[in-house]
């Protein structure tokens, strides 16, 4: 069909040749994207010009269309910093690169609507920003684990039509206003907390906790409620694992008390025995690990939940895992309450935990909270997804 037979009036209808056709406009779609203060301010200083995502949501990353909208916002600040145009489709394969693997694999271009300074970014706790968002509004301000309830948590979230519009004209009139967003005493402690080590290879992230009030353990090590929540998350993600095809792995244990919640139907799934040949030391350290996903005679995913207040026993397992074993190629969880959040992801980042031979921990281990496990558990069909939805869940701890 030729050009010139093909007239618009404006209203997502056109003639051909006389005749009235309709066609369907896209809508703009928004999306949020996650930016760390430091990748916040590396992006702005290169010309806000390409905004990178991590391989593994090649999926979601694939949904997103030249002209729509990426809302930036500054996690560990909890502040909304940018409006980006989208110009591309995502370019890259997703597949990792360089001696220890790019993380952030696909990149799209982008044209920066707004991009505004750390202290000129609007804190999500502003009561006209919280109390007008769907994400927020119909949470307490600052309740624990309102990021995860929010959903706050993960790069290329679609965000509803409402919250991507008022987020942008907030942010345009912020750039037409510049009005000042000094940083607290805590955001200013957030950003000290991480340091930069150079090792012989590369540059990593380590922190050094600060001691918390409850800090301490009791004397069981957990709460009186942290057995049965424990054997709870196991059995939660043990169940998504037999149903999506796995053969699952429970310490022994943990593995009658698994069993007794869940159908029997689904007890073909477990393993008596680990199908592995590994020197007897790591098979000592395979078989403690809370929850393992096995294919034929392959790990592919293992998983700790982590009910002690200090939430250390699961990362030093996963961590020992990986000393003893550092060309292993498995995916690691840890699996917590919400409101420890934030405790798990500046633990991983300890220097013990970063300075492995393999590499940080915290490109290996990702933190999956309660309510993640539950959205997924509920999910239909599990039989016929694929694993990798828990990429689009999880939480690494070089992305706070």
């Amino acid at each position: 069909m030729g050009s010139a037979g093909l007239l618009g009036n404006g209203t997502g209808r056109a003639t051909v040749d006389g005749w009235w056709i309709t066609s369907k406009v896209r809508s703009v779609a928004y999306y949020l994207d996650l930016f760390t203060p430091e990748t916040w301010q590396a992006f702005r200083r290169d010309g806000a010009r390409v905004s990178e995502f991590r391989g593994r949501q090649r999926r979601t990353a694939e949904r997103v269309m030249p002209g729509d909208v990426f809302i930036c916002y500054l996690i560990r600040l909890s502040r909304w910093c940018g409006v980006l145009d989208v110009l591309s489709q995502v370019q890259g394969d997703g597949a990792p690169t360089g001696l220890a693997g790019d993380p952030f694999a696909l990149r799209f271009d982008v044209a920066p609507r707004v991009a505004l300074p750390i202290d000129r970014s609007v804190p999500i706790f502003e009561e006209a920003v919280w109390s007008t968002l769907s994400l927020t509004r119909d949470l307490p301000m600052r309740v624990a684990g309102w990021a995860q309830f929010a959903n706050l948590r993960t790069s290329l979230r679609r965000l509803s039509g409402e919250d991507g519009e008022r987020l942008s004209d907030l942010l345009t009139r912020q750039l037409r206003d510049e009005r000042p967003y000094p940083l607290s005493d805590e955001d200013l402690r957030r950003l000290g907390q991480k340091r930069s080590i150079r090792t012989v290879e590369r540059e990593v992230v380590v922190e050094v906790p600060e001691a918390e009030e409850g800090d301490t353990e009791a004397p069981n090590g957990a709460s009186p409620d942290a057995p049965r929540d424990s054997i709870r998350m196991q059995a939660a993600i043990a169940r998504i694992g037999v149903e999506m095809g796995f053969r699952v792995w429970i310490p022994r244990n943990d593995r009658q008390r698994v069993l007794d919640t869940l159908p029997q139907a689904l007890h073909v799934g477990f393993l008596d025995l680990l199908p592995l040949n590994y020197d007897d030391t790591t098979l000592r350290t395979i078989e403690q690990i809370d929850v393992i996903w096995l294919r034929q005679r392959s790990m592919v995913r293992a998983f700790e939940i982590e009910h002690s207040t200090a939430v250390y026993s699961g990362l030093l397992r996963m961590a020992d895992l990986l000393a003893l074993q550092p060309n292993m190629n498995i995916r690691l969880h840890i699996i917590a309450p919400d409101e420890r959040r934030e405790k798990v992801l500046r633990e991983i980042r300890r220097p013990v935990f970063s300075l492995l031979d393999r590499g940080p921990l915290y490109e290996s281990c990702s933190y999956l909270s309660y309510t993640a496990v539950g959205e997924i558990g509920a999910m239909k069909h599990l039989g016929h997804m694929s694993d990798s939805i828990i990429d689009e869940y999880e939480e690494m701890a070089s992305d706070d």
